[in-house]
């Protein structure tokens, strides 16, 4: 535990600004969070659909390669050589038969395994590796892997539960309702970097009471707003999240007087990104699951994406987004999800707006880490709810996160 921090005697009712601050809390989090018990989102398992496609990206702050090593086996490796370290493999995808550090030459399987070191043996009896050199010992290193319906998950922890079991019989139903065995196919990509601590971007996704007040585009046009049937749901441990919500219509009532952000002539030139088909079970048409600690899995009306946290210093994070569409789609739903896309990533109609809060959190919290932010909507208690007036889910995730680190 970082010294001379203490928890506010508030407990659950505030979260201080060192946690986003503190370079040493930091370090903490990457070891006990990132590289602790608990599964970080690598990528989709249609990105790599041949035998040796790679996609190569950073988990913690490790480079890794997930790699498709069979037909029908994913491999995730470190992306650093066994010899002298090397973030050997700088492609962001590839095919390859083997995995090959540039630097001297050493070879490794699609599995990781050292198959090859030049010159082990030495020259005309010259040099050489020594005689105990194992390279069964000098693999490159590999985490455990779980692939669950078209995502795959990888964990440096041999602690952690199975994935099915990380998430609990009640967030597994949650995953299965979108990720439900279809094949999947991508869409394409966006990236951006933005200036603030990890945790707020779990935490914006757990916070639906911003939803309804900061983005024009949503409360305008009705796709998440108070007024609207809702809920958040919770895992047993407060980790894992979801906000769930009902399309709305674009209207002027007594709960959008308190809306500074309703713009009754705000018009669309184009209508058809808020062209929304009803698919999947149930009346609702959002579904924002955040997985702790490393992803968010987005279903707003007909936009699928995933959106991955890759932590960089207290003050940082790369956000990677992958909108991705089931393969036996019909191009009209494809163009469908396209089009709402839009509304998402670094200039989207209501992400940027995310982004741009999360900066200005991080400027206000820097120079005055002994304060604290208040987390009191809803009340102090840490229990699912049935509506969106509530930080109920920033509550759940702050305790979870004082026992891993030790602050409880």
């Amino acid at each position: 535990m970082s010294k001379n921090h203490t928890w506010p005697e508030d407990g659950r009712g505030r979260v201080p600004f060192w946690v986003y601050t503190d370079p040493q809390v930091y370090r903490e989090e990457i070891d006990k969070i990132w590289y602790g018990p608990h599964w970080l989102y690598v990528g989709l398992e249609c990105e790599i659909p041949n035998v040796g496609d790679f996609k190569t990206t950073t988990l913690g702050e490790r480079p890794v390669i997930m790699v498709r090593s069979g037909v029908d086996e994913i491999t995730v490796v470190e992306n650093r050589c066994a010899h002298r370290g090397l973030k050997f493999c700088q492609e962001r995808f590839g095919n390859r038969q083997d995995l090959l550090c540039p630097y001297h030459q050493w070879a490794y399987s699609l599995r990781g395994d050292l198959i090859g070191v030049p010159f082990r043996r030495g020259v005309k009896k010259q040099g050489g590796m020594p005689a105990d050199f194992d390279p069964s010992a000098n693999g490159l290193h590999r985490l455990r892997v779980e692939e669950a319906n078209g995502v795959v998950w990888a964990t440096f922890s041999d602690e952690t539960p199975s994935f099915r079991e990380y998430l609990g019989e009640r967030f597994w139903k949650h995953y299965t309702r979108v990720y439900d065995g279809r094949k999947l196919e991508v869409l394409g990509y966006n990236r951006q970097r933005i200036p603030g601590n990890w945790k707020l971007m779990q935490e914006n996704i757990k916070d639906p009471y911003h939803a309804g007040l900061l983005h024009v585009f949503f409360v305008t046009f009705g796709l998440f707003r108070a007024d609207q049937k809702s809920a958040v749901d919770i895992d047993d441990l407060g980790r894992h999240g979801i906000l769930i919500s009902r399309k709305g219509e674009k209207e002027q009532n007594e709960v959008t007087a308190d809306m500074r952000q309703f713009k009754s002539d705000l018009v669309l030139n184009d209508p058809r990104i808020l062209d929304v088909v009803q698919e999947f079970t149930g009346e609702e048409t959002v579904g924002m699951i955040t997985i702790f600690p490393s992803v968010i899995l987005q279903q707003q009306v007909n936009s699928l994406t995933t959106r991955q946290i890759v932590p960089s210093g207290p003050g940082a994070f790369d956000f990677h987004w992958t909108h991705w569409t089931y393969a036996d789609d019909s191009s009209e739903m494809k163009q469908r999800r396209t089009r709402q896309a839009n509304l998402f990533g670094p200039a989207g109609f209501v992400s940027a707006d995310d982004g741009e809060v999360i900066e200005f959190s991080q400027q206000g919290f820097s120079p005055s880490e002994d304060e604290a932010a208040l987390v009191t909507m809803g009340g102090r208690e840490i229990e699912c709810t049935d509506h969106m007036v509530t930080e109920t889910a920033i509550r759940g995730m702050y305790d979870y996160w004082r026992k891993v680190m030790g602050y409880a």
